[in-house]
């Protein structure tokens, strides 16, 4: 996340919940991440490469725009 304001929300800790309550170092294990990322994504500390963006995506077997949310 930049410092120009602009905000990536998600609903990766929903998702989580919704995929049998996953744990945060279950899923960072399918991205390929570290469960520090996973946990810094989460509260929006952190914004994801494209590239893991779409490994997150994946591994709910959901389309990119139902896990993040671009909001200027």
């Amino acid at each position: 996340m930049g410092k120009s304001g602009s905000h990536i929300a998600n609903n990766i800790r929903k998702l989580r919940f919704d995929h049998e309550e996953m744990t945060q170092l279950e899923l960072a294990e399918k991205v390929g991440v570290t469960r520090q990322t996973v946990y810094a994504i989460e509260k929006n500390k952190y914004s994801p490469s494209l590239e893991v963006a779409f490994r997150i995506a994946m591994a709910f077997d959901v389309p990119l725009d139902e896990v993040f949310k671009y909001k200027p």
